[in-house]
C-alpha cells in the first residue's frame, strides 16, 4: 500500500469518508497498527503519560519526542505519521521552525501538530514543507492554566469563538484540525464550517476523524480513562494471565520442556 497523504485526508472529508487516527510510540505497536491499515498515526506527547508515567504532558522534552517518533517511523509504511510539538518546544517562531524540522528531518515524520493558536508558525511551516496538524478545544500543555483537564465550548460564546479559531487556523495553511473535549454540538459547528478534515477525541460523532490513545482503547491502561474512551480490548488480563502462568511452569519445572531445548549429544 501505498503511503497516506494530506491530499488524502482531504479527499476523504470531501467524500464524506470517516477515517482513524491512534497514537503509537514504539516501532512494534506502529508496525501492528499499520498493518491494521490505520491511515494516521500520532506520535503524541501523550507518551508522557502512557510511556513515562507523568500525570500530564508537560515534562516530555523534545530529544524524547524525537526518540519516540523515530522508531515509530520507522515502522511505518503507510499511515502518515504526525509528531507532537510538546510543551515549551514552540514559544518563539523560531524554536517552533527548529523543532518541527527535527521531528521532520531527524526522525522521519510526514507532519507535525501543536496546540493552541499559533497562526504565524503554522504559516511558517507549511511555507517550508512542513503540513501541520492544529488541536483546540482542551489543549493538555495548557493543563496548569485550565485548572485541569476539562470539557471546552460549554458556552454559544465559546464556540462562536471556537469556529473562529479553527477558521484562523486553516486560513494558516493547517491541513487537519483535532478538537479535543467539547461538546458534540460545537463540534459539530466547526467540522461544517471549515473545509479541512477534523479530528475528535471526546467531540462527539460529527467529526471527519476519530483517534484514541492506543494505549487505552486496548485495554493496557489500568488508570480511570475519560468518558469518550471505548475499551476495544484488555490486553492487561491476557497479559497478566500469561506472565503468571510462565511463573507457575518456572516454579513447577514444566518450563522449558524437551521442546524449548536444543537436544543433541556432547561428542
Amino acid at each position: 500500500m501505498r503511503r497516506i497523504t494530506i491530499q488524502d485526508l482531504r479527499s476523504y472529508k470531501s467524500r464524506g469518508e470517516r477515517f482513524a487516527m491512534l497514537t503509537a510510540y514504539d516501532y512494534l505497536t506502529a508496525a501492528t497498527l499499520d498493518k491494521a491499515g490505520i491511515p494516521l498515526l500520532l506520535v503524541g506527547d501523550t507518551l508522557g503519560i502512557f510511556v513515562q508515567g507523568h500525570d500530564t504532558t508537560i515534562p516530555v522534552t523534545m530529544d524524547a519526542m524525537v526518540y519516540h517518533c523515530e522508531m515509530v517511523a520507522r515502522a511505518v509504511h503507510h499511515a502518515l505519521v504526525v509528531g507532537d510539538l510538546p510543551f515549551g518546544s514552540y514559544n518563539t517562531l523560531e524554536e517552533g521552525v527548529r523543532n518541527a524540522g527535527r521531528l521532520v528531518k531527524e526522525a522521519g515524520v510526514q507532519a507535525v501538530k501543536l496546540e493552541g493558536r499559533h497562526d504565524a508558525l503554522i504559516q511558517r511551516l507549511t511555507q517550508s514543507g512542513i503540513p501541520v496538524m492544529g488541536h483546540l478545544g482542551l489543549t493538555p500543555q495548557s493543563y496548569h492554566q485550565l485548572g485541569g483537564n476539562k470539557v471546552q465550548a460549554r458556552t454559544q460564546a465559546a464556540v462562536e469563538q471556537l469556529i473562529q479559531d479553527a477558521l484562523a487556523l486553516e486560513q494558516a495553511g493547517a491541513f487537519a484540525l483535532l478538537l479535543e473535549a467539547i461538546p458534540s454540538v460545537a463540534a459539530r459547528a466547526v467540522t461544517e464550517a471549515l473545509s479541512i478534515p477534523t479530528i475528535g477525541i471526546g467531540a462527539g460523532p460529527d467529526c471527519d476523524g476519530q483517534v484514541l490513545v492506543s494505549t487505552e482503547m486496548l485495554g493496557l491502561h489500568e488508570g480511570q480513562s475519560p468518558r469518550f474512551v471505548k475499551r476495544y480490548a484488555q490486553l492487561q488480563t491476557h497479559i497478566t494471565s500469561a506472565v503468571q502462568r510462565f511463573a507457575a511452569e518456572v516454579r513447577e519445572g514444566s518450563y522449558p520442556s524437551t521442546d524449548h531445548s536444543y537436544n543433541w549429544s556432547l561428542k
